[in-house]
Formats: structure tokens, C-alpha cells, sequence
């Protein structure tokens, strides 16, 4: 699936633990990291934060990390959780192996089995969320031909990967950006190309509307496929048509649990992404993906290879690897293709 910079938690009372656990890994492992000073906290943090691994001390006010750990077993049993103490007692080993934590690590920390152990367990637990995923149902939704792949083609290319059933919604033909046959044609291949269902529409290009008909359009097909996740435009941008399906999107998806919007180049500085979808292994098949659209490459140069590729990885900057897609969230009370492929941005 896609990747993205590992999320950690690390729980400790004493503040200098946390930072230097804190340091080490955003140093040493290119984590995020947040800290929590106990228990209670940290429950609260790992519902906000979603982390790839937990690390926690054990003894602690309130709660101790073996009561947090057995917390975290009955409510994210997926997430890999290591456990640090000052003691080499046998005694404290077991009862952290009996609480099932996945490491048991000793104070004072030896740095580099810490970034082995959390980059180790980074790839378990998504291995375990992965084999634990609901396949989600995904309706992409574009204006024009080629909107959608440009603007979420690695993400989808995840979810297809990932087994879940994808649909793109093509609101018009395209006639005002070329030939509207081979353009419906090019989106036809493409669709082909990720294993996705294909409606095409025929509002009148550049004249879609944000209301009326373009709703209902929406919601006969939303009525149909029951997506669990929908992308669509940003309101932030320049072309009234991407404008007005961006808004007739969220009314007709008001039921659906998570709702996205993706960046086209058209998009305003005030497109303002919260979450960042690495797609370093993905790149490759949006390129291919957009490859199909062969009667736009000569005329739009935001198709070249070159610019999708520096585009993805200026984005980079904030979900780190080497290519990225960044999406405004609209709701979110499902899972995206997983939880941990998506990061916020951080303020």
C-alpha cells in the first residue's frame, strides 16, 4: 500500500526520557513523534494520532504502561507497543510479555536497538492493519476527463493494490478540451488500466452547475455503488467547473463517511492539504495512467512526466519519501485505503 512517514507515540513521565526517545527517532528513523506524560494522555493521543507504534515506560502515575498496554490491546490491538523500564528484573520482562507488548527495552536506552526495534515494528503493525482492512469502496469524482488520475491516479492505483473496489464518475465529456470521444475513450483505458468501474456524464463542459442536476447525478450513482470513501475537487480553484462539482459533491456524499479533495493544477494558493498520501511505489502507474490521455499531452503541460513528478515530490516535503498526494479532508469517520498511509500536516 502506500507508505508514509511513521507515526510514533511515546509515553513517559519523565519529560527528559521523552525527549530524548522524541530525538532520537525523528533523527535517527525520520518519525513523527508526539508525547504523552502518562496513560490517560496517551490514550486520548493514540485516537487523534493513529500511530504506527507506541512506545511506553511502565511505571507511572495514574495509569502504568502495563495497565495503558493492556487499554490499547482491547481497543488497537494492531498497534505494535514497546515497553521500556529502568528494571532487568525477569519479573518485569514477563509481565510485559504476558500483557503482550511486542518489545521490551531497557534504561538506559541503547539508540540504535530503539530505531530498530520502532522501524521493525513500524512494518509489522501495518502489515497487521493491512491483513485486518475492510476493503473500502472508493468513488472518485472529476469534472473533466484525466481530473481524477491527476489528482488522486497514485492513491487509486493503492487501492486497487489493496483489493478495494474503485468507481470514477466523470461529470462531462470534455468537448471544450478536445475531441469528447476519444477523450471518453482515453478515460475508458484508464479505468481499464486500476480495475474501475466507469460512469460518464454529459454535463455541458465549463457550464457544470454546483446544484440541481450535477447533485442528483451524483447521488444516483452514490445511491448505487454505497462508497465508503469519495474524492473530489477542491473548492480552491480556479476553473468554475471543478468549483461546482467540489460543492455539489459534499451535498450529495452528505452520508458518506469520509470525503476528500484532491489538488488539480488549476488549484489556488488556498488549497490547503491536511493529509499526505505517499505514493513512491505508486508514481510509476499514475504516470502510465496518464499516459492514456494521449490527446492532452501535447497541449497540457501539466501531463509531462516532469511535472507530475516534481509536483509529487514538492509535497514530499510534508509526507515525506519521495512522491506524494495531498488531500483537503472534508469528513472523515471511515478509514482512507488505511488510516496509516495518511499523515496530517503538521502546524
Amino acid at each position: 500500500m502506500a507508505e508514509e512517514t511513521p507515526r510514533v507515540l511515546v509515553v513517559d513521565d519523565d519529560p527528559d526520557v521523552a525527549l530524548l526517545v522524541k530525538t532520537v527517532l525523528e533523527r535517527r528513523a525520520g518519525c513523527i513523534v508526539e508525547v504523552a506524560s502518562d496513560g490517560q494522555a496517551a490514550i486520548e493521543r493514540v485516537a487523534a494520532m493513529r500511530p504506527d507504534v507506541v512506545v511506553t515506560d511502565i511505571e507511572m502515575p495514574g495509569l502504568s504502561g502495563l495497565e495503558l498496554l493492556a487499554e490499547l490491546r482491547r481497543t488497537v490491538p494492531s498497534v505494535p507497543v514497546i515497553v521500556m523500564t529502568a528494571h532487568v528484573s525477569v519479573e518485569y520482562a514477563v509481565s510485559a510479555l504476558r500483557a503482550q507488548a511486542d518489545e521490551f527495552l531497557t534504561k538506559p536506552l541503547d539508540n540504535a536497538k530503539l530505531v530498530e526495534a520502532v522501524t521493525r515494528l513500524v512494518e509489522e503493525g501495518r502489515r497487521r492493519r493491512e491483513e485486518g482492512r475492510p476493503k473500502e469502496r472508493v468513488l472518485a469524482i472529476g469534472a473533466h476527463p484525466d481530473d481524477v488520475e491527476i489528482g488522486v491516479g497514485g492513491l487509486l492505483a493503492a487501492h486497487a493494490q489493496g483489493g478495494d473496489e474503485i468507481t470514477i464518475l466523470t461529470l462531462s465529456r470534455g468537448a471544450r478540451g478536445g475531441d469528447a470521444d476519444s477523450r471518453q475513450g482515453e478515460s475508458l483505458a484508464a479505468a481499464d488500466m486500476l480495475g474501475a468501474r466507469l460512469f460518464v456524464k454529459d454535463l455541458v463542459d465549463t457550464e457544470i452547475s454546483g446544484g440541481g442536476a450535477t447533485v442528483r447525478l451524483i447521488e444516483e450513482v452514490v445511491r448505487e455503488i454505497e462508497p465508503t470513501i469519495v474524492y473530489t475537487h477542491s473548492s480552491h480553484d480556479r476553473h468554475q467547473d471543478h468549483r461546482a462539482v467540489s460543492e455539489a459533491t459534499i451535498v450529495a456524499t452528505r452520508r458518506v463517511g469520509t470525503v476528500a479533495c484532491y489538488q488539480s493544477p488549476s488549484a489556488t494558493i488556498d488549497f490547503r492539504p491536511t493529509r499526505f498520501v505517499r505514493i513512491d511505489q505508486y508514481l510509476e502507474q499514475k504516470l502510465q495512467l496518464l499516459e492514456r490521455f494521449r490527446s492532452q499531452t501535447a497541449s497540457r503541460d501539466y501531463l509531462e512526466p516532469g511535472f507530475v513528478t516534481a509536483t509529487a515530490r514538492y509535497w514530499s516535503r510534508f509526507g515525506g519519501g519521495m512522491a506524494v498526494e495531498p488531500l483537503e479532508v472534508v469528513r472523515e469517520t471511515a478509514e482512507f485505503v488505511g488510516a496509516h498511509e495518511l499523515t496530517r500536516r503538521e502546524s
